[in-house]
């Protein structure tokens, strides 16, 4: 894995260009000079995480081969460098971010009340942006993190909202028992989770008349021209699941760059279109996905869900009929907004949402975003696409192409 680099670092050492890291000792040293940064690490330090505690405890990146090994995440170093914050978002990266949801709607908490559903009135929540979180615990294999803080949403309800975070990296037997695969010895792995709980800190019941919260997971990767996401959907007719996808939050998604299947859906991971979909509770089957093919990448991304439960938030950026007829699981891919626009990255991403936090006080809710990271021979990682994706690394690589 150690020889393993990302198109982003080649070009790095062709071009003599900073703006993205040749492998995650680099990540990690140049974060270090911007923030402090907790790496965990398995007994050998080939695969190791790297969290920040003033961005929430997100995870910023991860390597299955040490110091000298590819670095999963992205980052945003040219916002980190300039020590300035933006005003709307503060793209700093990472591959599990700590936000809530929703998004848009009457429920909003990203538009004040009485605001326009546009951009110019669209902010990041700072408890989710810009606050610092508390480390609370670490050991060399994990650590938590808490806040306590309060949110209004667009509607005016006010939350009294404490998180509790942990972020946990596996072994290497323990992640190909959560794929529920045979392990392959040539295959490098990293692999944590984030254990997100919510709770109702207030003396108020939180209740779907004035709105609810959710637990939103985002993960930032590095985009090539050769990364397909992967979306596994539960085949059946829309009168019974709803429709098999969201496609439509940017504009309609060009045919060469989305394919739709009954019981699949591939979605181009290039950073050169801003697009996003999203499967409802329904469709889901708990599982995202992504291969880098010209690096031999496999990204598998498992969530929480639990059984029955339809109501999720609506991020829409609307007032919604339906406010609680929200997506489980996202992916972005991000783009210029405009032509000849600078785009937020690029980066792509794969999300997931905990159903609606409906909490009487002191009670809790959690959510579970498991990242786990292979590289290996085709062969090999052809075999967890099957089994985990239910396609052939073929099907992934000639879906997209027309």
């Amino acid at each position: 894995m150690a020889g393993l680099l990302s198109l982003c670092a080649l070009f790095n050492l062709m071009s003599n260009n900073s703006a993205c890291a040749a492998n995650f000792g680099d990540d990690v040293a140049f974060l270090q000079k911007h923030t402090d940064v907790v790496v965990l690490h398995d007994k050998s330090n080939t695969a190791q995480v790297a969290l920040a505690p003033a961005w929430q405890g997100r995870v910023l990146t991860s390597t299955a081969g040490g110091a000298d090994g590819a670095s999963f995440g992205w980052i945003n170093r040219e916002l980190i460098e300039s020590g300035k914050l933006q005003p709307h978002f503060n793209a700093l990266g990472g591959e599990d971010r700590f936000w809530l949801g929703p998004e848009g709607g009457q429920f909003s908490v990203f538009f004040a009340p009485g605001a326009k559903f546009e951009l110019r009135d669209w902010f990041t929540p700072a408890p989710v942006d810009t606050m610092p979180y508390q480390l609370v615990k670490q050991s060399a294999d994990k650590a938590s993190f808490a806040a306590a803080f309060a949110l209004t949403n667009y509607s005016g309800t006010r939350f009294e909202v404490q998180v509790n975070r942990e972020v946990r990296l596996l072994s290497a037997a323990s992640a190909w028992k959560k794929l529920g695969v045979k392990s392959a010895p040539g295959v490098s792995v990293v692999a944590y989770e984030s254990d997100n709980r919510i709770t109702n800190a207030g003396k108020q019941p939180w209740q779907k008349e004035t709105g609810l919260l959710s637990i939103w997971i985002l993960g930032q990767f590095n985009p090539a021209p050769a990364t397909t996401i992967v979306v596994p959907i539960k085949s059946g007719p829309e009168s019974e699941l709803g429709v098999k996808i969201t496609s439509d939050y940017f504009g309609s998604v060009p045919p060469e760059r989305l394919v739709v299947r009954d019981d699949v859906i591939f979605f181009s991971g290039d950073g050169l279109f801003r697009s996003k979909i999203g499967v409802n509770p329904k469709r889901s089957k708990g599982v995202l996905g992504s291969y880098d093919a010209a690096s031999r990448v496999l990204t598998i991304v498992q969530f929480t869900q639990p059984e029955g439960v339809t109501d999720y938030v609506n991020s829409q950026w609307k007032l919604q009929d339906h406010p609680f007829a929200g997506d489980v699981a996202n992916s972005y891919n991000d783009g210029p907004p405009s032509p000849g626009a600078k785009p937020l990255g690029p980066f792509y991403e794969m999300e997931s949402s905990s159903p609606a936090a409906a909490l009487a006080p002191g009670k809790s809710l959690t959510h579970i975003h498991r990242t786990i990271h292979l590289h290996g021979e085709e062969k090999d990682l052809d075999a967890v696409a099957r089994a985990i994706l239910g396609v052939s690394l073929d099907e992934i690589q000639n879906a997209l192409k027309h």
